[in-house]
């Protein structure tokens, strides 16, 4: 899963500029409102890492096998899902390259994580 990271950078971006609501103190239940505006974008940080035990009591059928955190500025400067690209291509591999050093250095640069999760036979 590729999913919003509760990093310094994370938090300081999914607060200020996303619609969604990004809350680490909430729980595990998602509000029943209109589709995409009631989801805590928080939520897999909650889940897999603030509440781990939680999780591997909850779901012993179910191992985290590694979490990642990527990504902290080609989605935006790509323009994310909705907005326009605001570099020209010929910088993005400059880009791609920050973007790897970055989460080298703290994951508080991060903007996404991947979390992998395999079934335990």
């Amino acid at each position: 899963m590729i999913e919003p990271a509760n990093s310094l950078w994370g938090r300081f971006i999914y607060k200020n500029f996303h619609h969604e609501p990004f809350d680490p103190r909430g729980g595990w239940s998602i509000p029943a409102t209109g589709p995409l505006s009631g989801a805590n974008s928080a939520l897999p940080w909650i889940v897999f890492i603030r509440d781990n035990q939680k999780f591997c009591e909850e779901y012993p059928e179910l191992k985290i096998e590694s979490i990642e955190y990527i990504n902290p500025l080609t989605y935006l400067l790509t323009g994310g899902v909705s907005r326009r690209q605001f570099l020209p291509d010929f910088i993005f591999p400059l880009v791609r390259l920050i973007d790897k050093i970055l989460p080298k250095i703290s994951k508080h640069l991060s903007m996404f994580m991947v979390i992998k999760i395999v079934k335990v036979i």
